[in-house]
């Protein structure tokens, strides 16, 4: 794996390119991929405590809850992780695994070890065949440096909560699998989520969720460093209510065309979101890009 960007020396000889193009370990990976602290992000002048200046709507004061067992606070920050080909394809005949490749799927082990919580529709679940974070023994001194617990939660989002409170998801999770739904969601498929072990979570007046409600729920929990993989109905609506701090894409060099949806649906913006370049990566063709929002 090489760093594309930044550059940080422009002198940089093809000896040293070589050494560098090397799989890199699980804690590079994390340090590359290390969420913003309170510290770095103001003095980066991340858009993290600004409110509603920030141009977030509904989002009043992403700075995060107070810290946990004498660890300091971490600021509010809501980053995707998807993959896409050339042509623009999310997936292939549904899943994401046929154009991905072993180093995205080290990041995306490695985006999911840093994450409070990993935020997934109802369908991606269905379709990728969801099952519980494990607990990584790399990781360990990590999160619990961070204040962090063994795994990351799964928090899914459903309106209609037609899922299958059998799978281990939802019956044998290392932490407690959260749902978040709407008020006016059915109360029997409620009883059959919680009496599988899963928390419900409202964050909606009506029968879906509210993207920024949701976010600020999860951030009610202690639960701050959020990681979404989708789909991308899900990812469209945290676009559309301007909760989306980070994109992580990996650009995979494979064409598939069809008709697969894009990384982000719904609606079209009124205004496009602007994102800037923070980092990226390659490794045997693949690009694994970081944009954050300006």
């Amino acid at each position: 794996m090489r760093r594309l960007f930044p550059v940080t020396d422009q002198t940089v000889s093809a000896r040293t390119v070589s050494a560098a193009d090397r799989e890199w370990t699980l804690g590079e990976l994390a340090d590359a991929y290390a969420y913003p602290t309170a510290a770095t992000a103001t003095g980066s002048g991340e858009r993290v405590e600004a409110g509603a200046d920030s141009g977030h709507a509904g989002q009043e004061g992403r700075d995060g809850r107070p810290g946990r067992d004498g660890h300091p606070a971490a600021p509010l920050w809501l980053r995707a992780n998807m993959v896409s080909t050339l042509d623009g394809a999310a997936h292939h005949e549904g899943r994401s695994q046929a154009i991905s490749s072993p180093a995205d799927m080290r990041i995306f082990g490695t985006l999911r070890a840093l994450a409070d919580a990993v935020v997934v529709g109802a369908e991606t679940v269905r379709l990728e065949g969801y099952r519980p974070a494990r607990a990584r023994e790399a990781f360990a001194e990590r999160r619990a440096a961070a204040g962090q617990g063994p795994a990351p939660v799964i928090a899914v989002v459903s309106a209609s909560l037609e899922l299958d409170f059998s799978l281990p998801l939802f019956s044998g999770p290392l932490v407690p699998t959260l749902v978040l739904t709407g008020a006016a969601a059915s109360r029997e498929r409620i009883l059959a989520a919680e009496k599988a072990g899963a928390e419900v979570v409202i964050a909606g007046d009506g029968p879906g969720v509210d993207p920024a409600r949701a976010v600020r729920a999860l951030a009610d929990r202690g639960l701050v460093r959020l990681l979404t993989e989708g789909g991308p109905r899900l990812l469209g609506q945290f676009v559309a209510a301007g909760v989306l701090d980070e994109l992580c894409l990996t650009m995979s060099p494979t064409l598939a065309s069809g008709y697969a949806q894009r990384i982000v649906g719904g609606p079209a913006l009124a205004v496009p979101e602007r994102f800037a370049l923070a980092s990226m990566l390659e490794e045997d063709g693949f690009l694994f890009t970081r944009y954050r929002h300006i």
